[in-house]
């Protein structure tokens, strides 16, 4: 296959062997990569529940592989060309089940990828265990990795991920519905249209936690085009490879149906560690809280007054707001932003509400 300039890949459905046409693409040109590849189920015969009727399981041609070491080589294969796409700020997701989730781990391991977590998707929904001869499969796992073990630059929108988890620290496993009911696209016969099609919310969260708008997300094994949808909604490229005609004309269809959300609103929640830095005497000299004015602590057991120089006065000492907040506590430090509350219209507001005003006044 010939080279693929980066412009004439984005946003494009690109039908193909997914391993031949990433050789095609140019070295450390994606941000992202997620990979929904084959799970190699190894189903021998028919999958029927309790009544005798047919389970719509996974039997693709796509999803059958010879050996193990026939899947082994394919993984390393795709894998080596996702490193080499990566750009060196770049990172890799991948989701599998238990009947291949554990190869490909080993394999991106020798390849030099480093593991920064591994998530359980935990559905609500799994199809149960007809036969009652194992546990229910009520999850998936995902694998998040970096190029490198000495990667230092990635992206992860932390402060986001805990804005969209109700202001929890988001944990590793992900309680989320299978993909089902008006979201499962049917094909004429109203049948799945793709059998492994993966919940939008899955994605949602893939690409809100690890990139921001404009960047570039490669999918390898697109199928029914989920990663992409997701991907122009939340104003970010993507590049999907498909060697199934029907599935990417299924894609191509799904995708131009998507409306891209406000620019304004697909913003993510900045890191504090990124935020510009605020003097507390930036709040001082621009009015906010003109010499004088008296703060009161967390509980109203705490009284100080701020001084032109953007430093407090208590009864006995002086200093900045986090060093009175912690003197006047008896505590060896203590985040005066946090501590500090000023009045206005009968109310004690944190003084860190004037912060974030100068904050959006720089942005």
């Amino acid at each position: 296959m010939s080279q693929i300039e980066l412009e004439n890949a984005l946003d494009r459905v690109i039908e193909g062997d997914c391993v031949q046409t990433m050789r095609a693409l140019p070295d450390g040109s994606v941000d992202l990569v997620f990979a929904d590849p084959p799970y190699n189920l190894q189903l021998k015969s028919e999958l029927r529940r309790p009544d005798n009727s047919k389970v719509d399981a996974v039997d693709d041609s796509w999803d059958q592989f010879d050996s193990f070491a026939e899947y082994d080589r394919f993984t390393r294969a795709w894998l080596t060309e996702a490193r080499r796409l990566l750009k060196d700020t770049g990172a890799l997701w991948v989701i599998g089940s238990y009947h291949n989730i554990f190869r490909v781990g080993a394999i991106l391991q020798d390849l030099g990828f480093w593991v920064l977590n591994d998530v359980v998707w935990r559905k609500t929904n799994p199809m149960p265990n007809f036969r009652g001869r194992r546990f229910t499969n009520a999850h998936e796992t995902l694998i998040w990795a970096t190029r490198n073990p000495n990667q230092k630059n990635y992206t992860f929108n932390y402060e986001a991920m805990k804005a969209l988890n109700d202001d929890l620290q988001m944990r590793s496993d992900w309680t989320l519905p299978i993909c089902s009911g008006g979201e499962r696209l049917k094909n004429g016969n109203g049948e799945k249209a793709h059998s492994t099609q993966k919940p939008e919310g899955l994605l949602h969260r893939v690409i809100v936690s690890s990139t921001r708008p404009g960047d570039v997300v490669l999918d390898p094994f697109f199928g029914s085009g989920t990663t992409g949808a997701v991907a122009k909604r939340l104003g970010r490229h993507f590049i999907g490879l498909e060697r199934d005609k029907d599935y990417a004309k299924l894609a191509r269809s799904r995708i131009a149906g998507v409306e891209p959300a406000d620019p304004e609103c697909i913003e993510v929640t900045k890191s504090k560690r990124a935020e510009p830095r605020i003097p507390f005497g930036w709040v001082v000299e621009r009015g906010l809280l003109p010499p004088g004015t008296v703060l009161q602590g967390t509980q109203k057991r705490h009284r100080a007054r701020v001084r032109a120089d953007g430093t407090l006065v208590c009864a006995d000492a002086t200093g900045s707001i986090h060093q009175i907040a912690a003197h006047v506590q008896g505590l060896d430090a203590c985040n005066g932003w946090t501590f500090w509350q000023y009045e206005e219209k009968g109310r004690l507001i944190p003084i860190d509400y004037l912060r974030q005003q100068l904050r959006a006044t720089i942005s």
